[in-house]
């Protein structure tokens, strides 16, 4: 059986300086029934010790390459009584009030429990047991991953609750992709008509504003000088023509503006199919730290020549350019095919517990954990195919604290 340690009070974070009340996550003292006793002492297969005189029980739950179950061993003045000289039974009651009963049958030295005992192992347990016609009661209760939190203690933690349900979720595909200036965000200064070039006041890497005069030419069929303003705003990224330069047909200057970005992506054929316009995508940056949600805004209908692949561009919004360059390679999610999901929550709301991905349920003011077994998965939405119910009510914001705080218990999950 798990073993637990009483808890003592801690803070669930600094920032709420000591406001928190936590409930013990261990094992509470015993509630005989009669003459029946529960303590802390471990078996000969290190499972929990329950005494009623002569008789004593020892509950655990094994779990090594099979399905968590009870497995009960029953001693008469400490030495082993034969499983078929007991008939037994347990109940559990979870935090959220659901009740699990188990029936028990002899199997080699030992009571087999008739279920899986379903994680996580954390109820208030009554077992009964009835040998030579006397019966023996034991209460007790064993927690694990729970914590008691005040609502005034949540809110100054920062934590947020939502209730579990269905959820639209699409499946994601992935692409490679650069970021580049969009058409609208690049001008070319040219020559209205050829001529000499008598004067240059643009520099590369130099901003210029729409309008600012940036070259004098001087016409080779009317000698006639004249001006040439820069046709947007933005930064000269190409300078191709020296004063004294004959201007034809190649541009003086070439003006982009950082702030007009687009994500271009390569589409191999498998998925050319899926991607429509208007499909959001999660755009990163190649280390990851770096992500926006944009939207497809085209789809070029034709391919390269050597890839196949077609380009799809992504908008990037507005301030984009403080953490996305031209020229920098990108990765994108593509969301198609959303489909709605019976049970989902939130993805933000997982944590990882013991290795496995959890939420954090709330039933008053008592957090516990619920081991998850997760389908599809988006950066919004995590579909849930086991573990939850529908109706949960469980932590989305905060739910690294509430996981902290019930780690720092010292609470362990060893049968």
């Amino acid at each position: 059986m798990t073993r637990r340690f009483m808890r003592v009070s801690a803070p669930l974070a600094l920032a709420i300086a000591g406001a928190l009340t936590l409930a013990a996550c261990g094992d509470a003292p015993a509630k005989p029934e009669s003459h029946a006793e529960e303590t802390e002492k471990r078996g000969p297969h290190g499972g929990r010790m329950l005494y009623d005189g002569d008789l004593s029980l020892e509950i655990t739950i094994f779990e090594d390459g099979i399905e968590p179950e009870f497995r009960v061993y029953a001693y008469r003045k400490d030495k082993a009584l034969a499983p078929g000289e007991v008939q037994l039974s347990m109940t559990l009651t979870r935090l959220d009030g659901e009740v699990n009963r188990f029936a028990f049958k002899p199997q080699d030295d030992y009571l087999r429990g008739q279920g899986v005992v379903a994680e996580p192992h954390s109820f208030d347990v009554a077992v009964t047991a009835v040998v030579g016609g006397k019966t023996s009661n034991w209460r007790y209760e064993s927690y694990e991953g729970r914590t008691t939190i005040s609502a005034q203690a949540a809110k100054a933690g920062g934590v947020h609750t939502e209730v579990a349900g269905p959820a639209p979720i699409a499946q994601l595909v992935d692409m490679a992709g650069r970021v580049e200036i969009t058409p609208e965000g690049k001008g070319e200064v040219r020559a209205w008509y050829p001529g000499r070039i008598m004067s240059l006041s643009g520099q590369l890497g130099a901003s210029v504003r729409k309008g600012q005069v940036l070259a004098r030419v001087e016409s080779s069929e009317s000698l006639q000088t004249y001006s040439i303003p820069a046709p947007i705003s933005g930064v000269i990224v190409e300078k191709n023509l020296n004063v004294g330069d004959v201007a034809m047909e190649r541009p003086i200057f070439v003006i982009a503006d950082p702030t007009k970005l687009h994500a271009e992506f390569f589409v191999y054929p498998r998925d050319a199919e899926k991607v429509r316009v208007g499909q959001p995508v999660e755009v990163r940056s190649l280390s990851g730290d770096t992500r926006l949600t944009a939207q497809v805004e085209a789809v070029l209908p034709t391919a390269d020549l050597v890839s196949q692949t077609l380009l799809a561009h992504v908008h990037l919004p507005g301030g984009a350019d403080s953490a996305f360059r031209p020229g920098m390679g990108v990765e994108g999610s593509f969301q198609v095919g959303a489909q709605t999901a019976p049970l989902a929550v939130r993805t933000k709301a997982i944590q990882r517990f013991r290795d496995m991905p959890v939420v954090f349920v709330k039933v008053r003011d008592t957090y516990e954990v619920r081991m998850l077994e997760i389908g599809r998965q988006t950066p919004e939405w995590t579909q849930v195919l086991s573990g939850l119910k529908p109706g949960a009510e469980y932590v989305v914001d905060g739910a690294f604290l509430i996981r902290a705080d019930i780690e720092k218990s010292g609470a362990s999950h060893d049968h």
